[in-house]
This record gives C-alpha cells, structure tokens and sequence, in this order.
C-alpha cells in the first residue's frame, strides 16, 4: 500500500541561460504577447545544465524526501532520456512498477531563462500525453491518495478515469492543473474537480477558472465546484487555503529567487504531505512554504527539496505565521 501515487510527466530538461541577449524590455511587444526573435538570430547562450523535471516525478521526489512511500505512474519510452528519468527515480526510492512505455520519446523541455528570473518554456510532451487507462495494471494501483499533476490529451482522459475509479475505491485525489487545462474553462474540468480532494493551482489559474474577484469570493466559486480544500498560491504574497469555512494565509518570505521551474510542484506536494503526515492545514501550509522557497532560490526543480529535517531547520530559523479568518 502506498501513501501517494502520482501521475504526471517525466522530463528531460534543459536550462538556458540567455540573461539580457534574449529577455529584455526592448524585445517584448505586448502585441505579440511576449519576446520576438528575429529570424536568421543567433542567441549566445551564457550557461547550460540539465536536470530531470515533470510534474509526476517532481512530486514523487518531494513526497519520498518527505519520508512518505511513494510511486510514480507515467508513460516513458526505452531512449536514454527515459532511462535517466527511470534511475533517478529509482534512486530516490519512488516505486517505478506502475510507469507504462512507448516509442514516442520521452518528454523534452528547453528553459529559457532570463533578466527577473521568469522563464519562458518550449516542451515537447512525449510518451507523456499518451498514457492509456486500459494499459494501468489497477491491481498494483493500491495507495490511500493520488496526485494529479497537469497532463493533455489522451492522458487528461486517464485522469478524468483514475478519477472515477479512485472514487470508487475510496482513494482520496489531490490535483494541480496547469494554465493551459483551466483555460479549457470550469466545464471541460468539472467532471474531474467534482471528485477531487485538495486542489491547488494559482492565483491567475483561479481568476481564469471563476473570473478576477476578491481572494474570498473565488474560493466560495472554487470549493463549490467539489474540492475539499482549495489552495491558492501567489508568489511573493504567499498561499491561501480555503476548507468550506475559513481562509487560512501563509507569507512568503523574501528570497533571493535563482530558477522559479518546480516551485509548484514543491509547494503542493509538501502541502498533501503535511495534510497526510499532520492532518493539519495550518502545518501543511508551512511546509509547502518552505520547501518552494528552498526550490526557487537553486536551479532544477528537485535539487534542493527538503526533508522533514530539513523543513523543521527552516522553520526554526523562519517564522510562518498562519492566519484564519472567515
């Protein structure tokens, strides 16, 4: 029995540091929506490094650093990438019984870093966007909690059964959709939020899922769409979770942030780990706190996530002071 199966991407990732050559306010053209490249440019590229990223194993890592037992189920291929992603996870002591294959590739991203620390990302999904339901071996799908992390196409409908089938088998869920899902709007995510648990995803994903309001008026949206609890973050104003009855605040603290890749995933994964070692909001935030601060401040998105040692030692040294109110 695991305490938490995720189900996400694995990824092989790559990150570029272009500094001002590429990121600047004289390339971006609010009409275009971001950065223009002319053709024919050649962008010289500072520093390059790799590290293996994707919600599904991110969470895995982060989850199994936090002492749970733990399992990731994802679609690889049999290329080197993919062997890479394998043995990290194997090395992390995530359970890799339940990964599925094929022969598209693993999943590949190209991070553009850049002057502000934000990134610009280029991913091409992969064996990770055609994860079969009918290919899952359900005998070994034995675990007390799920964990969604963003995934399209023929893998968003494996979710969306999981769901049901997690449902049926009293398996609590814990999602956190990417952009491009709520963008898809509350009805095309309804029929999987209805069943889920914990829902975390941030600040602008939850204006474009209920439109802009008041923190206060988009979690009563938001909860009454099926979610036990809801979680919103807010970068440098911190996190918010909502039970039906209050709204509890956590700060963020001021960090010098390096790479921003993983600070999600970190956050909300410590954030179940708290609910399911503490089974207390207020700790739960906490946690997720610290270890997507001790994330952004490092580049890749698992290199320095935090054990329970770890989070208490910075805890210890950082005060979180949690707030609830109706």
């Amino acid at each position: 029995m695991f305490d938490v199966i995720t189900v996400g991407s694995g990824t092989m990732d790559v990150f570029m540091e272009t500094g001002s050559k590429l990121f600047t306010k004289n390339n971006v053209k609010e009409e275009h929506g971001g950065v223009v490249v002319p053709f024919g440019s050649k962008i010289i590229v500072d520093e390059m490094r790799s590290d293996i990223g994707g919600g599904g194993t991110n969470t895995a890592v982060a989850l199994a650093r936090l002492g749970l037992n733990v399992a990731w189920l994802g679609k690889i291929s049999h290329d080197r990438d993919s062997k890479i992603i394998l043995d990290l996870m194997k090395k992390e002591k995530v359970n890799t019984k339940l990964v599925c294959k094929d022969d598209k590739g693993a999943g590949f991203s190209v991070i553009l870093d850049a002057e502000g620390h934000d990134r610009t990302i280029l991913a091409y999904k992969g064996s990770n966007n055609n994860l079969l339901f009918d290919e899952i071996n359900l005998k070994k799908l034995r675990t007390k909690w799920l964990y969604f992390s963003s995934m399209i196409d023929e893998s968003y409908k494996t979710l969306e059964k999981l769901a049901e089938y997690a449902k049926e088998k009293g398996i609590m869920i814990a999602f956190n959709p990417s952009s491009y899902l709520v963008s898809k709007g509350k009805d095309f995510l309804q029929p999987l939020i209805s069943k889920v648990d914990i829902l975390v995803f941030n600040k602008e994903e939850a204006e474009m899922l209920v439109g802009a309001d008041t923190i206060s008026k988009m979690f009563k949206k938001v909860h009454a769409l099926g979610p036990r609890l809801v979680i919103i973050t807010d970068g440098k104003n911190g996190a918010y979770c909502y039970d039906g009855k209050l709204i509890y605040r956590a700060p963020a603290h001021n960090v010098k942030v390096v790479e921003s890749t993983g600070a999600g995933d970190a956050f909300a994964a410590s954030f179940l780990a708290g609910i399911i070692l503490k089974n207390d909001i207020k700790t739960a935030l906490k946690w997720g706190i610290a270890n997507s601060h001790s994330v952004i401040q490092h580049y890749g998105a698992k290199n320095k996530l935090l054990t329970c040692t770890d989070i208490a030692a910075y805890l210890k040294k950082h005060k979180v002071d949690i707030k609830a109110r109706l």
